[in-house]
């Protein structure tokens, strides 16, 4: 799996050295964010050509899956239908659950590919027939998190090579490659939303989304109006545009009513979580 970024490029570059046969894939899930600023957003047209140029340079075969439909129906309209309900989304988990682990998994599959190889940094460990998935080395780029719902049958079949390194250590190695991505910076925001605003994805797909309701203090008391509930996550200090002699913070989102109900930090020390 290439997204065009160091990582996975680097990943390629490796298995290529193994000696072993690779074949590169790149996905397209959704056009370009033509106003996007940084232009640092994987999936899209630089990083569809970079993954394009690392495969010429390595001499490995490459392919591009065009799965925007797929992407938008199973990522986009989750992302949009999580944040109107009030909550706040981790589309990445959606994304490797769905196009990743899923439907790249079956092409791999198809391919008759021995395994799918990712760039995740992630520590997996073979014991008794069976892989576990275990914290990368370098903890500040550990991804186990993202893919925690992967399942056996996939993780016996994927592959992590930058699990057991640094961050530090895979540049220089596209360094010593001179790949073209070997100085390329990191992709932080959510890839489809340009410039991590993501507000302005929802206006896109869902303007009726911005409906403006009442902000209310943990008494019920109206103390101000907000301009949509998208705007706001639990524990969200900034933005809330109310003068009050304590700072206050988002307790609170109720879809249902559209408040936004907000209170001191204690109101989010909490000894209870429901889970789904």
């Amino acid at each position: 799996g290439m997204s065009g970024g160091v990582d996975s490029s680097v990943v390629a570059a490796l298995m290529k050295e193994d000696g072993y046969v690779v074949t590169g894939i790149t996905l397209k899930l959704y056009d370009d964010a033509k106003n996007s600023k940084e232009g640092r957003q994987c999936c899209a047209g630089q990083d569809i050509l970079d993954a394009k140029r690392v495969s010429e340079k390595l001499n490995i075969n490459h392919k591009i899956l065009f799965y925007q439909k797929k992407f938008k129906s199973e990522v986009i309209d989750s992302f949009i239908d999580s944040y109107t309900a009030g909550e706040t989304p981790i589309p990445c988990v959606q994304c490797n659950q769905t196009v990743k682990f899923r439907d790249l998994f079956r092409y791999a599959k198809d391919l008759k590919a021995d395994a799918l190889i990712t760039g995740h940094y992630v520590s997996r460990v073979q014991n008794n027939g069976h892989a576990y998935m275990y914290r990368a080395k370098d903890r500040n780029r550990d991804q186990s998190y993202f893919l925690f719902s992967t399942s056996q049958e996939q993780l016996d079949y994927l592959r992590f090579p930058l699990g057991e390194i640094d961050k530090i250590e895979t540049r220089e190695i596209a360094k010593r490659l001179k790949l073209n991505v070997a100085e390329k910076p990191d992709s932080q925001d959510i890839c489809f939303v340009p410039n991590g605003d993501y507000s302005s994805v929802i206006k896109k797909f869902r303007p009726e989304s911005f409906k403006a309701g009442k902000i209310l203090d943990v008494s019920g008391k109206e103390i101000g109006e907000h301009e949509g509930i998208i705007n706001y996550t639990i524990g969200q200090r900034k933005g809330i545009k109310i003068s009050s002699d304590k700072p206050l913070y988002v307790v609170n989102i109720n879809a249902d009513r559209n408040t936004i109900i907000v209170g001191s930090k204690e109101y989010l020390q909490i000894n209870k979580i429901e889970l789904r």
